[in-house]
């Protein structure tokens, strides 16, 4: 007979496992539309649960996008810190590179991204949360940019950086005559020859 121990792991295990369900599905719904426009209601059925079986896990939709978009940056931000603390120098084409490969492959949290940015949400708690989470890829940008050697106005070359691959991303979206190949490979080409801008501006100071 199944010992109590085991029973409380398996519990566990479903209780992880159904609230994986209903981030992937808020995950696809918040990448199709601005947040206030995807209701608790619609997104339980996507994840093919009950309403109030999200609320065991979830309070509102602003904790669920939270939940969502933070586990969709935590995989880049690890990347970066590995990239650029724990590496012998700071190389910003790797960098650009792997945030123009993760944003692309993973285009449900771009989308994310972006229509946070461009609908802001109402709750002042969550706006701090999800900016933090900018700002600490921010932190990160800056952490290079000294590494390259930069000495004044760090934080506009990390605010400029950011914007500039965010902008990358957004492009060549409507393009049916290029496969998904042919578009990372072109926005890698730009993010590169940014980057070498950068270098150069960096090495004129």
């Amino acid at each position: 007979m199944p010992q109590p121990s085991t029973f409380k792991r398996l519990k566990e295990q479903e209780k992880d496992l159904r609230k994986t369900i209903i981030i992937e599905a808020a995950e696809k719904l918040f990448a199709s539309k601005p947040f206030d426009k995807v209701s608790m209601r619609e997104i339980a059925k996507e994840a093919g649960i009950s309403p109030a079986s999200i609320y065991r896990h979830f309070p509102d939709q602003q904790s669920l996008f939270i939940e969502a978009f933070s586990r969709g940056t935590r995989e880049i931000k690890d990347d970066f810190d590995t990239m650029i603390f724990h590496g012998d120098s700071a190389n910003i084409d790797e960098v650009v590179d792997r945030f123009i490969e993760y944003f692309t492959i993973n285009d449900q949290y771009f989308r994310m991204m972006i229509n946070f940015f461009l609908l802001g949400p109402v709750d002042q708690e969550m706006f701090e949360r999800l900016t933090n989470i900018e700002r600490a890829m921010l932190d990160q940008f800056d952490i290079l940019f000294k590494r390259m050697g930069a000495k004044k106005d760090i934080r506009f070359l990390s605010q400029t950086l950011f914007a500039t691959l965010t902008g990358i991303v957004a492009i060549f979206r409507s393009t049916p005559d290029k496969s998904s190949e042919e578009i990372l490979y072109h926005r890698k080409r730009i993010a590169k020859v940014m980057a070498q801008l950068f270098r150069k501006g960096i090495a004129r100071e």
